[in-house]
């Protein structure tokens, strides 16, 4: 007889505790604090990604879950071009397409260095059209068309072996299918019913059609290729829905006309319900597999278009990276100086804002993960400077005082206040990182007409200037590291001229680094690393009083990821790590001051818990 270990290759071990890591999937063992036998077994959920930087509903995508493109869809309805790429924890910035559109079909099999979009509606809206593009990871290409236009319709394939069928051509439902062999493409045969807003998965010779309108269906098809034949009808009618998967093995999820959470998985014969999505969707793309999905933009009850989320059957429960609320600061000010971590975190000064009105401060307060409590006055007004350290060895340097630039430091212990060394500069709006004694700042604002390059390094009783920044730059409190291992990002570069570049230092010389998803000024940010650092919000082209919009940094490229609730600006330092921060006050959406606080908590994975076996 075969026994346990001849099939697993393991023994069924005993154990005083319970199995922890992943490679302990289907491992059966012996507990014997509980008397039982027990397992590691996987389990389906969905988690939160980054948000998107671009708004998308009508979306494309394609890719995997650690490698996914997102692309085209609207607002406007005459479709954009943006194309934004992931890497299994944030969105970058992709090769825009070359012609607008939206609800072209989404194109899961294909790759992230090597997919195609075809159809969909452009401009004038609304018009259909049969353009055909090619991404090669970088850019577009405009390659052969469509035999006829078509806009939400559905694609399955690769890019040299890609399918489209179903769709709307401007008049009516369409039941024609098209192939294409990376060159030309050819006529098909058609699917055995009309419909559009239909979700699509599989390859060009073996593909699934599921959903789709008229009417609202949940009638699934299959190709071979050749031939379109009845597949196993879903459990939900649905249209605009995203799939992903092969033809035996795929996932339906979301749906219209009214989002939901639904998601099936397809076994070749029939669909199974599975675990709902977090966030109901319609309208949105669908990548990756059965195992490692990715659902990107679409409408939502929230309807920010910015949404993704990932598909996982693991035995790790991901928890997405959020923002959640914390206490409330006891009245508003902007341009605060921040530093310590989010159980123990300062902030102080800043500019008050009555109505009307703003007034430098020397009020402070300390942070204990929950809620703010008054702590020591500093010893002179301040605003608009830099903070660094922890909360029992802190600095704060520079801004203003009664609106005029300070060089004035001061150093807290926990308790009271001592003064420190003054900078060389006065200035207001720069930039800072490190501790209290080794900290750097630069750039900033020292007169009406110069924004500021100069650099000093603080060694705990004075300033010396060292090499200046490669540009000007002010307005920006975003900066993170070390002395020796720094960054700063954003800002200004002239009177309202907004930047996306950010620049590392390694203590003596300063190099260009990864440009942010879009130029920013009034920008927060932080980290006590270099290669770990946090972009908050600030003032964009596309967010004028605020974006809510966060970005990672990694050492060589930012990645968005979890967008705070409230969009704002003029905020102080990032406080804390990328896996554990905080951020508060600032400037809303509305051009209001504000005394919320919001704390960051990064993706974790966690070992699902062991299930205990029962042999009855």
């Amino acid at each position: 007889m075969t026994d346990y270990k001849n099939i697993r290759g393991k023994k069924v071990k005993f154990l005083t505790t319970d199995l922890s890591s992943e490679q302990a999937e289907g491992q059966i063992f012996y507990s014997d604090t509980n008397n039982d036998f027990k397992s590691i077994v996987a389990s389906a959920a969905w988690s939160s990604g980054g948000s998107l930087i671009n708004a998308h509903q009508e979306t494309s995508a394609a890719g995997t879950q650690t490698a996914g493109l997102c692309f085209a869809g609207s607002p406007p309805t005459n479709g954009i071009v943006s194309t934004e790429e992931y890497n299994g924890s944030g969105w970058a910035v992709g090769g825009d397409l070359n012609t607008a559109r939206r609800a072209a079909a989404t194109f899961s099999a294909s790759t992230q260095t090597a997919s195609l979009i075809f159809g969909g509606s452009i401009a004038p809206n609304p018009t259909v059209s049969n353009a055909t593009e090619e991404y090669n990871g970088t850019s577009w290409t405009s390659v052969n068309n469509l035999p006829a236009v078509k806009y939400v319709h559905a694609g399955a394939g690769i890019q040299t072996a890609a399918l489209a069928f179903g769709g709307y051509n401007g008049t009516a439902a369409v039941a024609t299918t098209e192939e294409y062999d990376g060159t030309n493409w050819t006529a098909g045969n058609a699917m055995s019913t009309a419909r559009y807003s239909l979700g699509s998965a599989g390859l060009q010779t073996a593909a699934l059609a599921f959903g789709g309108t008229p009417p609202v269906t949940a009638a699934t098809e299959e190709y071979d290729g050749t031939n379109w034949t009845a597949g196993g009808a879903m459990n939900t009618a649905r249209r605009y829905a995203a799939g992903c998967g092969i033809q035996t093995s795929a996932l339906a999820f979301g749906a219209g006309p009214s989002a939901v959470v639904k998601t099936e998985q397809y076994n070749g014969t029939s669909w199974t319900e599975i675990a709902d999505m977090a966030v109901a969707q319609k309208n949105h793309g669908g990548a990756g597999t059965t195992t490692a999905g990715l659902s990107c933009g679409g409408e939502s009850p929230s309807n920010t278009r910015r949404v993704t989320q990932e598909f996982n059957i693991s035995t790790s429960t991901v928890t997405g990276a959020a923002w959640a609320s914390g206490g409330n600061t006891s009245h508003r000010t902007v341009g605060r100086l921040n530093f310590g971590t989010q159980t123990a975190a300062f902030a102080g000064g800043g500019v008050y804002v009555p109505n009307p009105g703003y007034t430098d401060e020397s009020k402070t307060e300390e942070y204990n993960g929950s809620s703010w409590t008054a702590g020591t006055d500093m010893p002179a007004d301040k605003g608009r400077g830099t903070g660094h350290g922890t909360l029992t060895a802190g600095l704060v340097c520079g801004g203003t005082a009664g609106n005029t630039n300070t060089n004035a430091s001061f150093e807290y212990d926990g308790t009271n206040w001592t003064a420190g060394g003054n900078m060389n500069v006065a200035r207001r709006y720069m930039g800072g990182f490190g501790i209290q004694t080794a900290a750097v700042v630069c750039g900033g604002f020292p007169s009406p007409t110069n924004n500021g390059t100069e650099t000093e390094e603080y060694n705990g009783s004075a300033w010396t200037a060292v090499t200046a920044t490669p540009t000007k730059s002010q307005t920006f409190q975003a900066s993170g590291g070390t002395l020796t291992a720094g960054i700063y990002f954003g800002g200004e570069g002239g009177p309202g001229a907004k930047t996306s570049e950010s620049f590392e230092y390694d203590g003596t010389n300063w190099t260009a680094g990864g440009d942010l998803s879009e130029a920013t000024a009034r920008n927060s940010g932080g980290g006590t690393l270099q290669t770990a650092t946090m972009a908050v919000g600030g003032l964009t082209t596309s967010a004028g009083p605020g974006s809510a919009v966060t970005q990672l940094y990694d050492g060589t490229s930012w990645r968005t990821s979890a967008s705070m609730a409230v969009a704002r600006s003029q905020v102080g330092a990032f406080t804390g790590t990328t896996s554990s921060g905080l951020i508060n006050n600032g400037i809303n959406a509305s051009d209001a001051a504000i005394v919320t606080t919001e704390e960051f908590t990064g993706e974790t994975t966690a070992v699902n818990s062991a299930k205990t076996i029962d042999f009855d």
